[in-house]
Protein backbone atom coordinates (compact mmCIF):
# COMPACT_ATOMS: atom_id res chain seq x y z
CA UNK A 1 0.00 0.00 0.00
CA UNK A 2 2.81 2.32 1.01
CA UNK A 3 4.54 1.11 -2.37
CA UNK A 4 2.09 2.26 -4.34
CA UNK A 5 1.35 5.35 -2.72
CA UNK A 6 4.95 6.26 -3.02
CA UNK A 7 4.69 5.58 -6.72
CA UNK A 8 1.35 8.23 -7.29
CA UNK A 9 3.61 10.71 -4.95
CA UNK A 10 6.73 9.89 -7.47
CA UNK A 11 4.07 10.29 -10.74
CA UNK A 12 2.82 13.52 -9.55
CA UNK A 13 5.77 15.47 -9.09
CA UNK A 14 7.20 13.87 -12.60
CA UNK A 15 3.62 15.47 -14.43
CA UNK A 16 4.61 18.75 -12.32
CA UNK A 17 8.08 19.61 -13.31
CA UNK A 18 8.97 17.92 -15.79
CA UNK A 19 7.42 20.67 -18.81
CA UNK A 20 9.74 22.64 -16.51
CA UNK A 21 12.69 20.85 -16.92
CA UNK A 22 12.24 20.59 -21.11
CA UNK A 23 11.33 23.89 -21.36
CA UNK A 24 14.83 24.58 -19.36
CA UNK A 25 16.65 22.19 -22.41
CA UNK A 26 17.11 19.51 -19.93
CA UNK A 27 15.57 16.02 -19.63
CA UNK A 28 14.12 14.80 -16.82
CA UNK A 29 15.97 11.53 -16.84
CA UNK A 30 14.55 9.85 -13.13
CA UNK A 31 12.21 11.04 -9.96
CA UNK A 32 12.74 8.44 -7.01
CA UNK A 33 12.72 8.81 -3.57
CA UNK A 34 14.94 7.17 -1.11
CA UNK A 35 15.94 7.26 2.69
CA UNK A 36 19.11 8.76 3.81
CA UNK A 37 20.40 9.54 7.01
CA UNK A 38 18.61 12.54 7.39
CA UNK A 39 15.02 11.10 6.47
CA UNK A 40 13.30 10.92 2.98
CA UNK A 41 15.23 12.09 -0.33
CA UNK A 42 13.43 12.74 -2.82
CA UNK A 43 15.90 12.66 -6.03
CA UNK A 44 15.31 14.07 -9.66
CA UNK A 45 18.02 13.18 -11.79
CA UNK A 46 18.64 15.50 -15.53
CA UNK A 47 20.40 15.54 -18.02
CA UNK A 48 21.17 17.45 -21.19
CA UNK A 49 23.28 17.58 -23.99
CA UNK A 50 27.18 17.85 -22.84
CA UNK A 51 26.03 17.07 -19.38
CA UNK A 52 24.32 19.20 -16.47
CA UNK A 53 26.72 21.40 -14.24
CA UNK A 54 25.91 22.39 -11.26
CA UNK A 55 24.16 25.58 -11.66
CA UNK A 56 21.97 23.73 -14.03
CA UNK A 57 21.37 21.82 -10.47
CA UNK A 58 20.98 24.53 -8.35
CA UNK A 59 18.23 26.68 -10.24
CA UNK A 60 16.44 23.12 -11.43
CA UNK A 61 16.39 22.95 -7.38
CA UNK A 62 14.95 26.00 -6.85
CA UNK A 63 12.31 26.52 -9.59
CA UNK A 64 11.24 22.53 -8.60
CA UNK A 65 10.97 23.25 -4.83
CA UNK A 66 8.65 26.44 -5.16
CA UNK A 67 6.25 24.33 -7.95
CA UNK A 68 6.57 21.30 -4.84
CA UNK A 69 5.46 23.89 -2.60
CA UNK A 70 2.48 25.26 -3.93
CA UNK A 71 1.38 21.95 -5.19
CA UNK A 72 2.30 19.53 -2.21
CA UNK A 73 2.28 16.27 -3.79
CA UNK A 74 4.42 14.49 -0.72
CA UNK A 75 2.48 15.51 2.59
CA UNK A 76 5.70 14.24 4.84
CA UNK A 77 9.03 15.76 5.15
CA UNK A 78 11.64 15.26 2.52
CA UNK A 79 14.92 16.74 1.38
CA UNK A 80 14.94 17.53 -2.37
CA UNK A 81 17.87 16.61 -4.38
CA UNK A 82 18.76 17.63 -7.99
CA UNK A 83 21.86 15.66 -9.39
CA UNK A 84 22.88 14.52 -12.86
CA UNK A 85 22.68 10.71 -13.87
CA UNK A 86 26.62 10.54 -13.72
CA UNK A 87 28.71 8.50 -16.13
CA UNK A 88 27.07 5.20 -15.33
CA UNK A 89 23.66 7.15 -16.63
CA UNK A 90 20.58 4.75 -15.36
CA UNK A 91 18.23 3.72 -18.57
CA UNK A 92 14.72 3.92 -17.72
CA UNK A 93 12.45 4.04 -20.66
CA UNK A 94 12.71 2.05 -24.07
CA UNK A 95 13.39 5.30 -25.74
CA UNK A 96 16.63 5.02 -23.26
CA UNK A 97 17.35 1.61 -24.43
CA UNK A 98 17.07 2.73 -28.16
CA UNK A 99 18.72 5.79 -27.80
CA UNK A 100 22.19 4.20 -26.11
CA UNK A 101 22.35 1.41 -28.71
CA UNK A 102 26.21 0.15 -29.34
CA UNK A 103 27.02 1.58 -25.49
CA UNK A 104 28.47 -1.21 -22.32
CA UNK A 105 25.21 -1.63 -19.95
CA UNK A 106 24.48 -3.59 -17.37
CA UNK A 107 20.78 -5.23 -16.94
CA UNK A 108 19.20 -6.46 -13.56
CA UNK A 109 15.81 -8.06 -14.21
CA UNK A 110 13.03 -8.67 -11.79
CA UNK A 111 13.12 -12.54 -12.17
CA UNK A 112 15.29 -15.16 -13.81
CA UNK A 113 15.55 -14.64 -17.74
CA UNK A 114 16.98 -17.67 -19.21
CA UNK A 115 18.65 -18.47 -15.98
CA UNK A 116 19.96 -15.50 -15.26
CA UNK A 117 19.20 -11.93 -13.45
CA UNK A 118 22.27 -9.75 -14.19
CA UNK A 119 23.49 -8.90 -17.83
CA UNK A 120 26.26 -7.20 -18.68
CA UNK A 121 27.55 -6.74 -22.12
CA UNK A 122 26.65 -4.21 -25.43
CA UNK A 123 23.14 -2.53 -26.06
CA UNK A 124 22.34 -3.84 -29.43
CA UNK A 125 18.60 -3.02 -29.87
CA UNK A 126 15.30 -2.87 -29.01
CA UNK A 127 13.09 -5.03 -30.80
CA UNK A 128 9.40 -5.91 -30.64
CA UNK A 129 9.65 -4.74 -26.87
CA UNK A 130 12.91 -6.36 -26.02
CA UNK A 131 16.36 -5.21 -25.31
CA UNK A 132 18.96 -7.24 -27.08
CA UNK A 133 22.22 -7.19 -25.16
CA UNK A 134 25.33 -8.89 -26.53
CA UNK A 135 27.20 -10.86 -23.55
CA UNK A 136 30.76 -12.42 -23.56
CA UNK A 137 28.83 -15.83 -23.88
CA UNK A 138 25.37 -15.26 -25.77
CA UNK A 139 23.21 -12.41 -27.05
CA UNK A 140 20.01 -12.33 -25.05
CA UNK A 141 16.54 -10.39 -26.01
CA UNK A 142 15.59 -9.51 -22.47
CA UNK A 143 11.69 -8.34 -22.40
CA UNK A 144 11.89 -4.96 -21.52
CA UNK A 145 8.87 -5.54 -18.88
CA UNK A 146 11.06 -7.64 -16.92
CA UNK A 147 13.99 -5.43 -16.06
CA UNK A 148 14.25 -4.40 -12.78
CA UNK A 149 17.57 -1.50 -13.34
CA UNK A 150 19.60 -1.11 -16.58
CA UNK A 151 22.52 1.56 -16.23
CA UNK A 152 25.48 2.40 -18.85
CA UNK A 153 28.36 0.66 -17.99
CA UNK A 154 31.25 3.43 -18.43
CA UNK A 155 33.70 2.40 -15.68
Amino acid sequence: MQKERQNVQIETVRRLVEDFIVHEGMELVLVEMATGPQGRILRLVIDKPGGVTLDDCVHVSRTVSDILDVHDPIPESYNLEVTSPGINRPLVGLSDYERFAGERVVLKTRQPFQSRKRFKGILRRVEDGAVVVETMEDTYAIPFDIIAKGRLDKI
